[in-house]
Order: structure tokens, then sequence, then C-alpha cells
């Protein structure tokens, strides 16, 4: 595994751990050269899946793009790296286990929602935001009341 720190070759692993489902290891590595650490995680590589975009578009699913998306809405609360890679492995096991290789992104959208309502409020509304299209102040405040209902 290359550092991402010094692009070094060599590391050392410090410890494994499955995640709760079995389907991920997470490992701590340790660089041989500048000994900063690092997180890495190995999962079975998944068929194809393609993404529906709102105008049509098909594209490769693409899990570091859901993380991100995720990482953003989460940014600055407490949300920890576990979670939000459960929350990723848990859409994408659903999305695997359809009989369709395709799924629209608007599907993704709503499964994202409904984890992160249960997660973090903040992080939901934030998502919402975006996803939902925002578009005046009183959008804002009917998804505030249906969250505190």
């Amino acid at each position: 595994m290359i550092c991402p720190f010094c692009r070094y070759k060599d590391t050392a692993v410090l410890e494994s751990r499955e995640s709760e489902e079995g389907e991920v290891i997470r490992r701590r590595r340790e660089c041989l050269r500048c000994h900063k650490r690092f997180t890495t995680y190995e999962r079975v590589e998944t068929p194809a899946l393609l993404v529906i975009k709102k105008d049509g578009r098909r594209e490769p699913f693409d899990r570091e793009k859901l993380k991100r998306g995720i990482e953003r809405a989460c940014e600055k609360r407490p949300c920890s790296e576990e979670e939000i890679e459960r929350i990723i492995d848990n859409i994408e096991r659903r999305l695997l286990s359809r009989k369709s290789a395709e799924v629209s992104s608007s599907d993704i959208g709503r499964l994202v929602l409904t984890r992160l309502k249960k997660l973090d409020k903040v992080a939901y509304l934030r998502f919402a935001s975006v996803f939902l299209e925002f578009a005046s102040l009183e959008e804002f405040k009917r998804e505030i009341k249906d969250i505190e209902e």
C-alpha cells in the first residue's frame, strides 16, 4: 500500500477490523518511512451499477462521489467516519440487491436522506436542501417542522 503522505511503498498494518456485516475490512497502517498513520478499507469489488441522472444521462455508480456528498452534509457535525462508511455500505448493498443494474439518482438521494435523518438532523437538512432543491426559506421551515414532529 502506498503512503498517501510521502508515496513510500512499504507500510505496516497496525490493526485490522471487520465491519459489523463482515463485508469490509478496515486497516490502520503506518508508513515505514514518514511514520504517519492512515486508514484503508478492503471490500469485494461489486458488479457495475449505472446511475440514471435527472437529465437522463447514465453514469457508473461512484462510491466516492456518494461519500463526498454525505461527508459534505456531515461536515463539522458529530458524525464519525465509521458511521458514514456504514451508511454508504448499507446503501450500496441495497442497490446491489436490486434486480436491475440501473438505479435513479433520486432513489439514491432518498436512501441517503433516510439514513441521515436517523444519524444527524442538521446533516439531513443540509443534504435535503440540495437534493430537494429548496428554493425558499419556507421550504426549510416546512422541513424543520416535519423533523420536529
